[in-house]
């Protein structure tokens, strides 16, 4: 069972986090190890096991960058732990340049500017991914992910530099 089915839900991009959420809470309840207690060893192995499934099918979908690797090793293609480098000359060279901006980051202003900047890209990434995915250009879709990746180490990047700003 993959982890939309274990949420009833559709394998999708686009999904109602509150829904989702919702729905983890009651399968929670239904499969928390504590109901098993006066089970049997098997039982409460069994609960052990399906709650670790439960947490990792909802970590997975509540994030749009997970899910959206999820949705494509469901369409068999593997992304995790790869180390495949994206042949996107026009991305490299912004690559380089967010590198060169997050080197000159040295104040509040600077990386208040940087961090608007990042968010604009990413959900441009993240709208482009969404459209990607609806119209099963899965290829298209993967290098997308590969991108906001990058983006999500630059954002970590700067959340580095502003603790030591701080």
């Amino acid at each position: 069972m993959n982890h939309f089915e274990l949420f009833d839900m559709p394998a999708a991009f686009n999904l109602d986090a509150a829904e989702l959420q919702q729905r983890y809470r009651k399968l929670q309840q239904t499969m928390h190890p504590d109901r098993f207690a006066n089970g049997s060893e098997r039982d409460k192995l069994m609960a052990v096991q399906r709650t670790s499934q439960l947490n990792d099918a909802y970590q997975t979908l509540r994030s749009p960058l997970s899910r959206a690797e999820y949705l494509l090793e469901l369409r068999g293609i593997e992304l995790a732990h790869e180390q495949t480098t994206l042949q996107d000359p026009e991305f490299l060279m912004a690559q380089m340049e967010w590198r060169e901006r997050i080197e000159e980051v040295d104040d509040f202003d600077s990386l208040d500017a940087a961090y608007k900047d990042l968010q604009e890209q990413m959900r441009d990434l993240q709208s482009e991914l969404e459209q990607q995915l609806n119209s099963d250009a899965n290829d298209e879709a993967a290098n997308t992910v590969r991108k906001l990746k990058f983006m999500h180490k630059l954002h970590h990047e700067l959340e580095q530099l502003e603790d030591k700003l701080n």
